[in-house]
């Protein structure tokens, strides 16, 4: 239902929200969340064009989450990096229908609206402090440590 762009977008500020507000670097987010790296810098800068995220340059740099994580709901990311348009005149542009949308398009724009209520009422905070239940993306916690700048060997997992 969703595109890459908004998984990756998601993993990425799980990501991120769980990392206390140390810069992570790109590819140690990429190795974490299981996104290519290249793909992933594109939908960093999104986050980071949204509000969502701050970049630091240099040897300590990287991205750290820009707010509280309770404060930034499923909603702010999906919008950050790809809107979701709601179904407001007829797809098909019938004059018959205008506003007044048929029953197949009313539909999709309900659930359309459930969506966007759903994404709007959970936050990252949320999603974080879960009790019982498993952690977001769980391996990484602590994912292990790539050293920045040394081209992996082709027996390297990153």
């Amino acid at each position: 239902m969703f595109s890459q762009t908004v998984e990756y977008a998601l993993r990425a500020m799980a990501y991120l929200a769980d990392q206390a507000k140390v810069p992570q670097p790109n590819p140690l987010i990429a190795q974490a969340t299981k996104v290519p790296s290249a793909y992933l810098a594109k939908v960093l800068r999104q986050l980071v064009q949204g509000g969502l995220l701050n970049g630091q340059r240099g040897p300590n740099g990287g991205f750290i989450i820009a707010r509280d994580p309770g404060s930034i709901t499923l909603w702010d990311v999906l919008e950050a990096v790809e809107p979701m348009r709601r179904i407001k005149t007829c797809p098909l542009d019938l004059a018959s229908h205008l506003t007044n949308l048929c029953p197949l398009h009313r539909k999709i724009d309900d659930a359309l609206a459930l969506l966007e209520k759903t994404f709007k009422e959970a936050t990252l905070g949320e999603l974080l402090n879960q009790k019982g239940k498993p952690h977001p993306l769980c391996d990484f916690i602590n994912p292990p440590r790539i050293k920045l700048g040394v081209k992996p060997s082709r027996r390297t997992k990153i």
